[in-house]
């Protein structure tokens, strides 16, 4: 059963007026369950934490340095003060160059930005017309004070409707139901381990696949970077990303025709909400708050022919909705600033992506020429080859999932009959190789 999808993106061809009330219509439905929970580390006086002396040098032997990392050439912008993520990263999406960073390998608890790597890995391999009837034991587990998108059992929906609640309301429940019908719940934790593991992302531990707070589970600015970037390559992912609002099918009452009712996305730099602006050519990628981690976001957006990536996580200031400002303050930073920095880093292909020897993808592997389990000694584990994995394409062209490393500049987000389409080209970079067979 399929929903339909309405009023999606804030990239820049959309009409203001347009724009304006689509703004306006999703910041007025968006509910107040969105507003941030209070950190237990974020009382007055309370000591805060500090990033390890030494961390990962995947991408460059910068980046495992603490504190702000930035090179700031002729003509360059500095970079904004009002910004107190715990870690944070600005990054070109198409060439990788990681233009400025802050504890860019601390590993934090990441809160539902994590959703990322299960959508990444597990979206390819559930198609979107499936239907499944929901059982009780599907939503067993589901954590208390989840976010919740309103799946009940006895119950059936598409695999299309549960994306569209993991992507717009952070829905665990759905998280659980589309983890039974990929395996189980700890088969799908040990498939995102394998995929972060398979796109470097090192500094992930996953423990829950919802990002429910949970002892061990941490990732990285840089990570979860590195992850938006790969999921930004799927069709699904970008449109599912993107959706501001949509249709959920309701609970069926005896009797009666089942009817459906409208979530919103909870990514606030997308819809605007709770005094925060709408990002221009924001087009997602997806927010998280637990207790634990605090507030995370991880956000992409395009500007002329720049599209850039941003991670924030766990800012310490007390404006409200203060990952959304600092993530937006970033952006703007670093669309004023590219081309007038040099890069402190880069974002480093997947394991299976061929690169030859001297490219920047060869030489980002580990971070100027380091193995990437090697590095500075922050517990980076060796991958056995067997572990790799390859997921299958979504896109069904240009090589697959993981073979296009960067986004093109000339993506584009347009309206058409109700539904967002999100139409792109490709020019790889040079770094981006077919995969081995």
């Amino acid at each position: 059963m399929s929903t339909s999808i309405r009023t999606p993106c804030t990239f820049t061809f959309v009409s203001a007026a347009k724009k304006t009330a689509l703004t306006v219509l999703s910041a007025a439905l968006l509910p107040a369950l969105t507003a941030l929970p209070a950190h237990a580390d974020d009382k007055p006086g309370a000591k805060q934490p500090q990033p390890p002396a030494s961390m990962s040098t995947v991408g460059g032997a910068q980046l495992g340095l603490p504190g702000t990392q930035v090179r700031l050439g002729q003509g360059a912008p500095v970079l904004p003060k009002e910004v107190s993520g715990r870690s944070w990263i600005v990054a070109d999406a198409e060439s990788g160059d990681v233009l400025a960073s802050h504890n860019a390998h601390w590993r934090l608890p990441p809160a539902s930005t994590l959703k990322m790597l299960f959508a990444d890995t597990v979206l390819p391999r559930l198609p979107k017309s499936q239907v499944h009837k929901v059982k009780d034991s599907d939503l067993a587990g589901v954590g208390a004070g989840s976010s919740l998108v309103g799946i009940k059992e006895d119950h059936t929906y598409s695999v299309h409707d549960m994306w569209l609640g993991v992507f717009l309301r952070s829905g665990n429940d759905a998280v659980h139901v589309l983890s039974q019908m990929n395996g189980g719940w700890d088969k799908t934790a040990r498939d995102m381990q394998a995929h972060a593991e398979e796109l470097q992302a090192l500094d992930t531990t996953v423990v829950s696949p919802d990002g429910y707070d949970a002892k061990g589970q941490v990732s990285s600015a840089y990570d979860l970077t590195l992850i938006a970037r790969s999921g930004m390559q799927k069709k699904d992912f970008r449109e599912y990303s993107s959706t501001t609002t949509a249709d959920f099918p309701g609970e069926k009452k005896k009797g009666k025709k089942r009817e459906s009712f409208q979530i919103q996305n909870t990514n606030r730099l997308l819809t605007g909400a709770y005094g925060v602006e709408p990002y221009k050519g924001l087009a997602g990628v997806k927010n998280g708050n637990t207790t634990h981690a605090g507030a995370t976001f991880t956000g992409v957006a395009q500007r002329g022919d720049k599209v850039l990536l941003v991670t924030v996580m766990n800012p310490s200031a007390n404006e409200s909705s203060a990952v959304y400002k600092e993530a937006a303050r970033l952006l703007d930073w670093g669309f004023e600033a590219s081309g007038k920095v040099t890069p402190v880093g880069e974002l480093v292909p997947p394991r299976s992506v061929d690169t030859e020897p001297g490219t920047a993808g060869a030489k980002g592997r580990g971070g100027s020429g380091k193995s990437a389990a090697g590095g500075a000694g922050a517990g980076d584990t060796a991958v056995a080859k067997d572990a790799r994995t390859r997921v299958a394409a979504s896109d069904g062209g240009a090589g697959g999932v993981g073979t296009a490393l960067a986004i093109a500049g000339g993506a584009l987000v347009v309206l058409a009959a109700g539904v967002l389409l999100v139409n792109r080209r490709w020019p790889l970079p040079a770094l981006a190789r077919r995969r081995r067979p």
